[in-house]
């Protein structure tokens, strides 16, 4: 998607130190990611205790693989 935006320099600029990346359009992507990322987690920790598991649910098996 094409669109103009006014962004801050000096943030774009500490964005593009702090993250070797080239471009703004690379930093402002990988600044996306990060912030759909982070909300999804966010989403996630809302479940915390609402989510019940079958008494021999093994979870460390999954995390294996197996």
């Amino acid at each position: 998607m094409r669109t103009n935006v006014v962004l801050n320099d000096n943030l774009v600029q500490e964005a593009i130190l702090l993250s070797g990346l080239k471009t703004k359009k690379d930093v402002i992507s990988l600044a996306l990611q990060e912030f759909v990322m982070s909300r999804k987690r966010l989403n996630l920790m809302k479940l915390a205790g609402k989510i019940s598991f079958h008494d021999d649910y093994d979870y460390k098996a999954c995390r294996e693989g197996k």
